[in-house]
């Protein structure tokens, strides 16, 4: 099976192939959407579940952003970076949905630059160190088919904020997961040496796993994309080897906080700045 046919297949049903990045489009995907909390909706629940969803993509952005300067061409750089936006986008309108619900008022910048590790609540994988590029895309897959799979239930969610967000990130996710893809498969399908760098990037992100599956389930549709890839690679199945302890739960590896230092440096010494 090609790269090309794995990209067509993934994408099958989104046949929208836009792909301008979610923060600097033209479309706002609230607009006039009621931000009241509907009746019957647990207010705590739904900031709660916006606060861990914009985590996981705030996290995810910043460790791409150091791919800038760093991939291995021009246009995979500008790909990433992207990518990147797209979902600092998702976590801005989650995080602003948050302090709407929780009644709180934050705004954004005090949920991403004010808060310290063990408060934040994304899932391990998000924050482990970038590696080569082979385990950047290996990771980029399983979170893009992951979060995908969760969105497209929450286009049904009760909230319309959050039912809204979801829409947009459907169809950005649907992207994301059909750019990795096509990587790992011609990374698998590659030279010996791309080859083997793929084998440990599986095998590195295989623990982390369990822990997916823990938050959301959407294990079937996961390990559907999952299978499709790695067969028209050549490479195995990672198999599941589940590590103990949850980034849900603000159990987090020992790179969440440098990372966190380095995004919130600038905000936390002039914490009255505007910009």
């Amino acid at each position: 099976m090609s790269d090309d046919h794995v990209y067509l297949t993934l994408a099958e049903g989104h046949e929208d192939d836009t792909r301008w990045a979610y923060g600097t489009g033209f479309e706002d995907p609230l607009h006039g959407v009621d931000t009241t909390v509907p009746e019957g909706v647990d207010a705590g629940a739904l900031a709660a579940d916006c606060v861990a969803l914009a985590d996981d993509a705030l996290v995810s952005a910043q460790r791409l952003a150091e791919w800038v300067t760093r991939a291995p061409e021009l246009e995979e750089e500008v790909a990433l970076a992207n990518i990147g936006l797209d979902l600092l986008g998702q976590a801005r309108l989650l995080y602003s949905r948050a302090g709407q619900a929780d009644g709180t008022g934050r705004d954004e910048d005090a949920y991403a630059y004010f808060r310290d590790a063990d408060d934040f609540r994304n899932v391990r994988l998000a924050e482990l160190p970038g590696g080569d590029f082979a385990f950047a895309v290996v990771r980029l897959l399983v979170l893009s088919s992951w979060r995908l799979a969760h969105f497209r239930r929450l286009e049904a969610h009760p909230d319309p904020v959050l039912a809204a967000v979801a829409a947009k990130g459907v169809k950005e996710l649907t992207y994301h997961r059909q750019y990795a893809a096509e990587w790992c498969v011609r990374l698998g399908d590659g030279t010996d040496e791309s080859h083997r760098r793929m084998r440990a990037a599986l095998d590195e992100v295989a623990p982390y796993l369990g822990e997916l599956h823990s938050a959301y389930d959407v294990r079937d549709e996961v390990a559907d994309d999952l299978r499709q890839v790695t067969e028209a690679a050549g490479l195995p199945l990672p198999v599941y080897r589940p590590l103990p302890g949850s980034g849900r739960a603000g159990e987090h590896t020992e790179h969440l906080a440098p990372l966190l230092t380095e995004l919130q440096g600038i905000a936390r010494a002039h914490p009255e700045a505007t910009w």
